[in-house]
């Protein structure tokens, strides 16, 4: 909704088909443009689809956003590899298959502006966190490397690192060890999030689409290259 306010025309691209819908109509009952496409980001086909779909329907492609992300919650030495493919899947291949189809679209224009999502986790080791962390990083990397390949054709790359932010990604701490809601349970997960930022706070999702917002826009015409927080200050807090 940020983006759309701000004059963003939007292909809400996501595998939960039915929420991309209600996301879409809620910018276009707001007078905005949308569509929804479901997108499944483990399949290059999917993406390259849907950044046809951003040119056919709105004439190009200046803003790409690779949001999507699961959590993996566990022991390093318990992964299993299929929870690894899972979330590699995703977190990283997901992210660079879309970085692939924008650069295809904006690369011809030599303008445009990619925004990935890496995480805090990538500056505090927390146990349990270690496959999630490790993808994160290396969205990272990417979004590092793909700025400096990108630059020389007018495109710029940049990734945020949220930190505690409530959103649907936060609703596995809802559920106790056998499944059933614990409001109990996920009001302690927050507070000891809130614990670990000087603010006492965690935040929202529209304190993470601001700041996309900002490196979308021409105020952040010298910004490449970089991996910018809005975390509450938990990375120096943990």
């Amino acid at each position: 909704m940020v983006l759309a306010d701000a004059g963003a025309a939007v292909v809400v691209a996501d595998i939960d088909e039915a929420g991309a819908v209600r996301t879409a109509r809620r910018i276009t009952d707001a007078g905005g443009r949308a569509i929804a496409l479901r997108t499944d980001t483990r399949r290059k086909s999917d993406l390259d689809a849907a950044i046809d779909r951003a040119v056919a329907d709105f004439g190009r492609l200046d803003i790409m956003c690779n949001v999507a992300g699961v959590p993996s919650d566990g022991l390093i030495e318990d992964v299993t590899e299929a929870e690894l493919d899972r979330v590699v899947a995703i977190n990283m291949k997901g992210v660079l298959f879309g970085c692939q189809a924008a650069l295809r679209a904006m690369k011809p224009r030599r303008s445009g502006v990619i925004v990935n999502v890496s995480s805090t986790g990538i500056d505090v080791a927390v146990p349990g966190n270690g496959v999630y962390a490790m993808t994160k990083a290396a969205v990272a990397m990417l979004s590092m490397v793909l700025a400096v390949e990108a630059g020389p054709h007018g495109i710029r790359v940049n990734a945020i690192a949220p930190g505690a932010t409530i959103t649907n990604f936060s609703q596995r701490h809802l559920y106790d060890e056998n499944g059933n809601v614990s409001q109990e349970k996920f009001d302690a997960f927050v507070e000891r999030m809130k614990s670990f930022s000087p603010l006492d706070i965690v935040g929202e999702a529209v304190d993470q689409a601001l700041l996309i917002l900002y490196l979308v826009s021409p105020a952040a015409r010298y910004a490449t290259g970089n991996i910018f927080r809005v975390n509450g200050g938990q990375a120096m807090a943990w």
